[in-house]
């Protein structure tokens, strides 16, 4: 089938708007394959999550086989710190790697680190939503949404204050990578920022080997299991994924967020009413515009999707926008709903990569919303945003706003 009509993620139209496109193809079929990307498109729920948690995909195939043997093309020698970076990291390793790091990162980023960084939290957001207020308004993007979850995770790090707005235009650069067939110049800025960044992060955990404190970096550096220690490349790799994972997720979900609100505004007004409502609702804005929109997997051995043999070497785009608006799944999908409480959404993936921080991410979510409902009840959209180009991470350029 030609997915094209329906999917088209290089078109502003349709990354203003990729539901239509996605009900197109779930009514087509469970998979399609899409030429320009050479991958397998896979817009169902059920799929979805059940090759989340399929063993015969992986993020990365390097642990089984050669680029050579997996029919592939080893990436550019130019490109080497970027694929260092990404493949030392949580979120492109497969068992066993990935099974240690993970176990190894959990002895340092346990649910009580992030239960004590609440207070933290709460305390930037109202500083930043107070800035908003004393401000008449602005970039609610700019001003709360991006810089509420580098704060948070430079707290966590120990980064100084000082250093703090060298991080968003790493993450950035580096995060463009992710979107689909990348050019070179984005590979180019992706590069530099990772070389920076990794010289960044080394010379920190220098400092902390010789001054250990009470932060994530202190505790990767004695996070240990039966003799086994990170190495080095790891913990700049682990912080790395933190800031860039934590961040373009919280950032776009608040982004979207607002403005699934303010088109919505029967269930803002239900929100400001009742704020006990405010957990589901970070769920349900989550699920109704989900911040990554693509995931991808290697095909480690042929698998079949309703009949279609998808053999080994190829790669499968799982689409978690559209799974997160089947209908099979969500009744009435299209429908913003902050009271819904069956809400298994996909935005935080599933099985062996689910995401780390999500407690983390939830944490700011409901701390941000809940300051702007609490402290700006009168928070009114002043223009309709535009979307930025990409499309895997998804977002809005700017969301301007009026208290």
């Amino acid at each position: 089938m030609d997915t094209s009509p329906a999917f088209d993620p290089w078109s502003p139209r349709f990354v203003a708007d990729p539901y239509p496109g996605y009900a197109k193809l779930r009514a087509a079929g469970r998979v399609h394959w899409f030429a320009p990307t050479r991958q397998w498109l896979v817009p169902h729920y059920a799929d979805v999550r059940a090759l989340l948690r399929d063993r015969r995909l992986g993020r990365t195939y390097l642990h089984r086989f050669s680029h050579e043997e997996f029919g592939r093309t080893a990436p550019s020698a130019e490109h080497e710190p970027f694929h260092v970076l990404n493949g030392n990291g949580l979120l492109d390793l497969e068992a066993p790697g990935h099974t240690r790091i993970r176990r190894l990162v959990s002895k340092a980023f346990t649910p009580r680190t992030v239960e004590e960084l609440a207070p933290t939290v709460e305390r930037l957001t109202r500083e930043l939503v107070d800035g908003l207020l004393a401000d008449g308004g602005g970039d609610l993007i700019g001003a709360v949404a991006e810089p509420l979850p580098v704060a948070v995770i430079a707290e966590m790090l120990g980064i100084p204050a000082a250093d703090r707005g060298l991080l968003r235009p790493w993450s950035a650069d580096i995060c463009g990578m992710y979107e689909l067939n990348p050019d070179e110049e984005t590979a180019q800025r992706a590069v530099r920022a990772s070389v920076e960044f990794s010289a960044y992060l080394r010379d920190l955990i220098a400092d902390r080997r010789d001054r250990p404190g009470d932060d994530l970096i202190s505790a990767l550096i004695v996070a240990h299991d039966e003799g086994d220690r990170l190495t080095e490349q790891e913990m700049v790799s682990t912080c790395v994924l933190l800031l860039n994972a934590g961040h373009e997720a919280t950032v776009n979900t608040t982004g979207n967020g607002w403005w699934a609100l303010f088109r919505h505004p029967d269930q803002l007004a239900a929100l400001r009413a009742d704020p006990a409502l405010l957990p589901g609702a970070v769920e349900e804005l989550m699920r109704y515009d989900t911040p990554l929109q693509l995931f991808e997997r290697w095909v480690l051995e042929d698998i079949e999707v309703d009949g279609t043999l998808i053999p080994r070497g190829s790669e499968v785009a799982l689409l978690f926008g559209s799974a997160n608006h089947d209908p099979a799944r969500f009744p009435d999908p299209g429908r913003l709903d902050v009271t819904r409480t069956d809400n298994p959404h996909l935005s935080f993936g599933a099985g062996i990569h689910y995401c780390l921080g999500a407690p983390l991410a939830r944490l700011e979510l409901i701390a941000s919303f809940g300051a702007l409902l609490r402290r700006a009840p009168e928070l009114r959209l002043v223009a309709e945003p535009e979307w930025k180009p990409g499309f895997v991470i998804r977002g809005l350029r700017e969301l301007l706003v009026e208290c």
